[in-house]
């Protein structure tokens, strides 16, 4: 089992995916998880492997959504009364599913290195991958004519700019520094893309001139409007390195401003109203139709105490 979530955590970096590991720190029986249980929760909320059921795998799906929005690890504490004295950092819940046992659950975000795509091998395009590789960027280049000499310790170096499977996404910061060879072939290549960032190195003229020329070309205005041109904040910068710096600046400011870089899927959600549990609706095992509604539990015993008298739950619910 160990040798299977290995490979499935690999494979889920391979392919730059956002998601959680939660692990069963400690227990106290009766509970069905136990210390070393794992489990993936990808940004959908789906869950892959084992903490234990019932209230538990709600509570893991929750913590794990949030901890994928906010890039912070925490430990979940799920037990049977509620708990004043628990340790600063831990987030508790109360249950009522179960009888008597407690769980604590780590849960750590696995978020993919940022990748840097870079069009072009001047001397900006050159600094912008050194310094963006001492941040832990991945890093590649699409730069006809380019090698080793010219950048030096990246991830990749494509010689043509069309035809590469570069696995752009929207968290995917593109920059092309061409400055002169293919300006205009590597924004064609960049504009078809998805990524948020997208910014041309080039003086506040030649920059007009080459966007006005994409625009003849085809491209509305709301596709040039999203290249960021001159790229980078105002500094002041002149040599390749000052502006370099400006460029990874901004990339950084628009990554920690904008949190739908790494939000995940949002996903339907209801109130199980005997334990006050968040029950996503859409993998949701237990419900019952009361009075025109529909209402969703945790676990079988939650729905058992409700449809035993469930006017005696009017005051809790929404009709």
């Amino acid at each position: 089992m160990f040798d299977e979530f290995v490979a499935k955590v690999n494979e889920l970096r391979s392919r730059d995916e956002l998601f959680a590991i939660a692990t069963v720190v400690r227990f106290e029986p009766p509970v069905s998880g136990k210390p070393g249980d794992k489990a993936i929760v990808h940004a959908d909320g789906k869950i892959w492997g084992w903490i234990g059921g019932g209230c538990a795998q709600p509570v893991v799906i929750k913590e794990a959504l949030k901890a994928l929005e906010d890039s912070a690890p925490r430990l979940v504490r799920i037990h049977p009364s509620a708990n004043p004295d628990s340790a600063q950092g831990v987030v508790d819940y109360t249950m009522t599913c179960h009888s008597g046992g407690s769980l604590d659950i780590f849960i750590e975000p696995v978020l993919p290195k940022r990748h840097l795509l870079i069009f072009g091998r001047s001397a900006v395009a050159q600094t912008l991958a050194k310094l963006a590789k001492a941040m832990n960027y991945r890093v590649s280049a699409v730069a006809p004519g380019a090698g080793e000499e010219h950048f030096s310790n990246i991830d990749a170096i494509y010689q043509e700019i069309s035809g590469n499977n570069l696995a752009i996404t929207p968290r995917t910061p593109i920059v092309v520094s061409t400055q002169g060879e293919h300006d205009e072939e590597a924004l064609t290549a960049a504009l078809r893309s998805n990524a948020e960032y997208l910014a041309l190195v080039a003086s506040e003229k030649k920059a007009h001139k080459i966007l006005e020329s994409l625009t003849g070309a085809g491209f509305s205005a709301d596709q040039v409007n999203r290249i960021k041109a001159p790229a980078g904040i105002e500094i002041g910068a002149i040599s390749p390195e000052e502006i370099a710096v400006s460029i990874l600046a901004e990339i950084i400011e628009k990554t920690r401003a904008s949190k739908a870089a790494v939000k995940p899927a949002a996903t339907p959600a209801a109130i199980d109203p005997i334990c006050g549990m968040t029950v996503d609706q859409s993998n949701a095992t237990y419900w019952s139709e009361y009075r025109g509604g529909k209402f969703y539990f945790c676990c079988v015993g939650c729905k058992r105490k409700f449809d035993q008298n469930p006017a005696a739950y009017d005051s809790t619910i929404s009709l």
